[in-house]
């Protein structure tokens, strides 16, 4: 797969036009071709300021203006600022109709077929399927990406009768837009100073997506459907972690991307109790908590830029770090049993997932029109 890494600071993307698509989670490093970690340029440093100062903002939002579910307005930014090095037209429009298209579908969805579970099942898989289809074509990457992992956690939350429908779409759709503004506010405060490159286009044979489409939607199915039946609403973290390996479109990348999920997450856990632990019972104070959260943020934004992998170590650790300060950052709440639980569920999970997605490979390479 194809990588593009200038000396502008662009983080390598895929596919996608005017550099929509993620960074490239098979085959992209730190090192050039000297063997030498790439230098931090100007556009590099910046990108780390929008993704620190815009994941802290959302945070900030979401904790005065006391939202419900919380790790939507801490990961979109995350997501948008880190993921995607560029803001225009094309990614607020995929970003902004995936939430209101993911709405409108997990309701139908959840409201004929509630009832039947292997029907919803069918259903989802075909939601997945073309989510993972626009990905493996690439130019509406972004869309396939967003829909993927809000869909998986919509359908989830949503499949349980006690939780409250508008409550959950609004936060979707109120996170989503605020994602937006918050990119577009960032991306004014802190401009590129050159322009990117381009990443070139990669051309892939009509077996390739077929494979990426089949291996994404099988995979993410059957981790809903594990999800479901072991009632398992309290492992946000580990279904996101399934979800963001897929991103690398393949088992060969997926691999590589749960080995570095895993070293971030741990990394991201060890920050958010040395976090509370150093707050103690001044975690009230929200300043305070907001300049930590700022630092830690800041270290995995330059090691993920630095990585120019996507989904890797640096991401790994910005995501668990939003999630468990979102969540479990209190005097009244056990953090050290949090991040434990986050660690270990995440690790079984991905160590399944990557097993499924290995014989998963091996079944469709073994047929002409799905190999790879």
């Amino acid at each position: 797969m194809s990588t593009s890494s200038s000396s502008t600071g662009a983080v390598s993307t895929r596919d996608g036009p005017d550099g929509t698509g993620p960074a490239n989670d098979t085959s992209a490093t730190n090192t050039g071709t000297t063997g030498k970690p790439h230098a931090m340029s100007e556009n590099d440093f910046r990108q780390c300021l929008r993704v620190a100062c815009g994941a802290v903002l959302g945070f900030v939002v979401s904790q005065l203006m006391n939202w419900n579910y919380g790790v939507f307005f801490t990961v979109f930014p995350m997501f948008l600022l880190g993921i995607i090095p560029v803001l225009n037209g094309h990614v607020v429009r995929q970003f902004l109709g995936n939430a209101l298209v993911n709405c409108v579908e997990v309701s139908l969805v959840i409201g004929l077929t509630q009832h039947m579970p292997l029907v919803m099942l069918g259903f989802a898989f075909g939601l997945f399927y073309t989510r993972f289809r626009l990905m493996a074509r690439g130019p509406f990457f972004l869309f396939g990406a967003n829909g993927v992992l809000t869909l998986s956690i919509l359908l989830h939350f949503a499949s349980y009768t006690q939780v409250d429908l508008a409550d959950l779409f609004i936060s979707n759709v109120v996170a989503s837009a605020l994602a937006v503004a918050i990119a577009g506010l960032m991306h004014v405060v802190f401009p590129d100073v050159e322009p990117r490159t381009p990443p070139p286009k990669n051309t892939k044979t009509p077996s390739r997506i077929r494979h990426e489409t089949l291996i994404g939607a099988v995979t993410v199915t059957l981790s809903f459907a594990v999800f479901q039946i072991f009632d398992l609403r309290d492992s946000l973290s580990a279904q996101m972690s399934t979800v963001l390996i897929l991103f690398a479109l393949g088992y060969p990348g997926a691999r590589l991307s749960a080995g570095k999920r895993a070293v971030g997450t741990l990394l991201g856990c060890n920050m958010a109790v040395f976090a509370q632990l150093l707050l103690y019972t001044q975690s009230q104070h929200f300043v305070l908590v907001i300049l930590l959260y700022w630092l830690g943020l800041m270290l995995f934004a330059r090691m993920h830029i630095l990585e120019r992998a996507g989904s890797g170590i640096g991401f790994g650790g910005l995501t668990t770090l939003g999630i468990l300060f979102g969540q479990s950052l209190s005097p009244h709440q056990d953090l050290i049993y949090s991040a434990l639980y986050r660690f270990s569920s995440m690790c079984v999970a991905m160590a399944l997932t990557v097993l499924v997605m290995a014989l998963l490979d091996r079944l469709l390479n073994a047929w002409a029109p799905t190999r790879a």
